[in-house]
């Protein structure tokens, strides 16, 4: 049969056959089970349909948010106070009053999460956490966790560790297992698809494991569990999402499935993940400062928050058809930058479970939950330039109808969380801007009336000293108190080498976060001002590992800010050496932005201090069984990987071709006259071609992910000869 001749009934012909046969039982999804999902509207709310909850707010919470709200305004009035002292020293020009404004909104974030940290330094110090017997569970639960062009030995290896801990429990007939795979990259896509057959081939038919890709990654991971839940979320009350880089013991995940089972109030149940298996001195700090300081601050914002809390996204249980009937995202009037899909979901979809009635909360000292982080700088910044828009878009949707005032505030959290970059940056200008006025601008001695001396720019520079040095007590106040929680508890310090130990891994943490801050300030400051001016960005896969990334990169990435530093250094040397010892640590972070940034990123670096105890956490000393497992598996499952190019190994492998075409949705009905274009010339490709490797050679991206989501393309492309094949014919 001419290849033309195809038609989309021939695909459907294939597909129906297809759907007998083996590899279509085996590995196929379940039997869907839809739930209507509508988008929420922004603009308009009913009250009236607003779900009553069982349980209120308790009043420790209310007490909390007074004291933590409460607190932090004194505070900043305070630190308002004071500096208005320092630049009341003659007239207060309008720079004076922007210096002022810029204090006092930076200082009101510092302050807020200072009476944060005293809130759940004193809970942790007054909790304790009994063990606490499982009941049977009698809801169905899904475990899903979202892929993009991840490496499929890893996310594989470890759902397959999480899922032999919960069967083991006795339990594991209630939970079933899901890869949600919106990855765009072919080879990477056919590798999921053999690491899931070498999976399945492992744990046999009855294994509740599934696998699905999405052929079009649309409004992204929000987008991906979205059509999971309006696909199969009716056969599961709930379901528990996880990130490519999550791990949860079993006994974590029984645990959270018995709280929501518990509480028919619960919307979303959140966890605390700490991170885990970070050799590189930059990952090591974040493991560090999480695992000791993090608590701290998960506590404190536990409490205040009480049943209005906030969600992060991964390792949260979520109760399934409350998502679907409060959570499904809109698309934002306009293009992107603020425009179109909503980039951090996590945030909006806690908000409109609020808004529907259902509670949101988090259980910090809930042990089991990881997670990891990105292994350098650069790869921070590349996230964070992400997220970045993600919580800048929250600014459009603050205002929305019907949300909770702990949700409004948890929305301006996360943009505050980028725009204070800007802010700092601002304060350290106009305050240069003030030195220059004072030592080099004539004053006037005659303006509006006589005077008998000039208006000189002035400051009470021993009331600015103690400042300063209040400022920076309630800044380290958050990390001394996670510090003495984790000297405090025995086996805490005893993990971490002791309190010399602990102490000493504070101040490398303390001294590397204070240079490294400068050069997140001008990084973020750039990404904010880029997305204001409408600049998008993608999503790039995040970077896992623990490689290095080479120097010329990193000289390429961090020379504007090093230059930046000489600026600074050189313009303040000519204007008061005074300045430049005030604004010491951001100089001296900018001028080292390439080797701290190299240094950071090295694993050598990570693995010495280890070595010599710095920087250690408990999950090293003990590492959980779950992480040990997983990297077991991930190594057993990484053969199942190697193929070469994944066209041709579909080519040569029947087997794998059957299963590939059985994993794919049925084909979506073609619009007479409507030509895709890279079908269209895959198709002609495909035709022109005398054998698989040249067809595949001619094959762009996207024709690739064309032609492996296309049966009939598929039957084209096997029924090419094989170049060997075609050589041996031709003698």
């Amino acid at each position: 049969m001419d290849a033309l001749t195809h038609t989309h009934d021939d695909q459907a012909g294939l597909h129906a056959n297809l759907n007998s046969s083996h590899a279509e039982a085996r590995y196929a999804t379940p039997a869907e089970s839809r739930l209507h999902m509508p988008a929420q509207s922004l603009t308009s709310f009913d009250e009236s349909k607003r779900r009553q909850a069982k349980t209120n707010d308790d009043g420790k919470a209310f007490y909390a948010r007074l004291f933590v709200f409460g607190g932090a305004l004194a505070l900043t009035a305070f630190g308002a106070y004071e500096m208005y002292g320092v630049v009341n020293v003659g007239p207060i020009t309008p720079l004076k009053w922007a210096l002022l404004i810029l204090f006092v909104i930076n200082f009101s974030w510092i302050a807020l999460a200072f009476t944060n940290a005293i809130i759940g330094f004193v809970s942790l110090i007054a909790s304790r956490r009994p063990r606490a017997e499982i009941a049977p569970l009698r809801e169905d639960i899904a475990v899903v966790m979202p892929i993009y062009n991840e490496s499929p030995s890893r996310v594989f290896a470890a759902v397959q560790a999480m899922r032999e801990e919960v069967e083991a429990s006795g339990q594991g007939e209630r939970f079933s297992w899901f890869f949600l795979s919106d990855s765009t990259n072919p080879d990477v896509w056919v590798a999921e698809e053999r690491t899931y057959i070498a999976l399945r081939e492992q744990l046999g038919p009855d294994a509740r494991v599934y696998y699905r890709h999405r052929p079009k990654n649309t409004s992204r991971k929000a987008g991906n569990i979205d059509d999971f839940v309006t696909r199969w979320g009716g056969a599961y009350e709930f379901m528990i999402v996880l990130d490519a880089d999550s791990l949860m013991t079993g006994e974590c995940i029984l645990n959270l499935s018995a709280a929501m089972a518990a509480d028919p109030d619960a919307g979303i149940i959140q966890t605390l993940p700490l991170i885990i298996n970070r050799n590189t001195f930059f990952a090591r700090l974040q493991q560090f400062a999480a695992r000791i300081y993090g608590l701290v601050i998960a506590a404190g914002l536990a409490v205040w928050s009480g049943r209005k809390g906030n969600y992060w996204g991964h390792n949260a249980i979520i109760r399934t058809r409350a998502f679907a009937e409060c959570c499904g995202l809109p698309t934002l009037r306009g293009r992107p930058p603020f425009g179109g899909h909503i980039m951090s979901h996590d945030f909006i979809e806690a908000a409109l479970m609020l808004r529907g009635g259902y509670s949101v909360y988090m259980l910090p000292t809930l042990r089991g939950s990881y997670e990891e982080s990105p292994p350098s700088l650069i790869d921070v910044a590349v996230r964070d330039r992400r997220w970045c828009q993600g919580n800048l878009q929250h600014m459009r949707i603050i205002g929305a109808r019907g949300l909770r005032l702990a949700s409004r505030q948890h929305l301006a959290t996360g943009a505050m969380a980028y725009l204070s970059s800007p802010i700092w940056m601002a304060s350290l200008i106009v305050g240069m801007v003030l030195v220059v006025q004072s030592a080099y601008i004539r004053p006037e001695f005659f303006t509006h009336e006589f005077a008998r001396f000039p208006d000189w720019p002035r400051f009470d520079y021993e009331r600015a000293l103690n400042l300063f040095a209040i400022t920076m007590a309630v800044l380290l106040a958050p990390k001394v108190m996670g510090l003495a929680y984790a000297i405090f508890r025995a086996p805490t310090r005893r993990a971490c080498g002791g309190a010399i130990g602990l102490i000493g891994s504070a101040i490398v943490e303390v001294i590397f976060a204070a240079l490294i801050a400068p050069i997140m300030m001008v990084i973020q400051t750039g990404s904010v001002m880029q997305i204001m001016f409408g600049r998008d960005t993608g999503w790039t896969p995040q970077r896992r590992d623990d490689g290095s990334i080479p120097l010329r990169d990193i000289v390429r990435r961090h020379w504007s800010h090093v230059a930046l530093g000489f600026l600074t250094l050189i313009s303040g040397l000519m204007i008061s050496t005074s300045l430049v010892a005030w604004m010491s640590p951001t100089i001296a972070g900018l001028l080292l932005a390439i080797v701290l940034s190299w240094v950071s990123g090295k694993l050598s670096t990570g693995l010495f201090l280890r070595r010599i105890g710095l920087l250690v956490t408990p999950e090293e000393g003990e590492r959980p069984r779950v992480a040990s497992r997983a990297e077991e598996l991930a190594i057993a499952l990484e053969p199942a990987i190697l193929m070469g190019d994944p066209l041709l190994a579909i080519h040569s492998d029947a087997r794998l071709r059957e299963i590939h075409e059985a994993i794919l949705p049925p084909p979506p009905r073609r619009e007479r006259g409507i030509i895709d274009p890279d079908r269209a010339l895959a198709e002609a490709k495909l035709i022109d071609a005398r054998t698989a490797e040249e067809a595949v050679s001619w094959l762009k991206p996207g024709e690739r992910m064309v032609l492996l989501h296309d049966r009939a393309l598929i039957d084209m492309l096997c029924r090419l000869p094989r170049a060997a094949d075609g050589e041996s014919q031709a003698a």
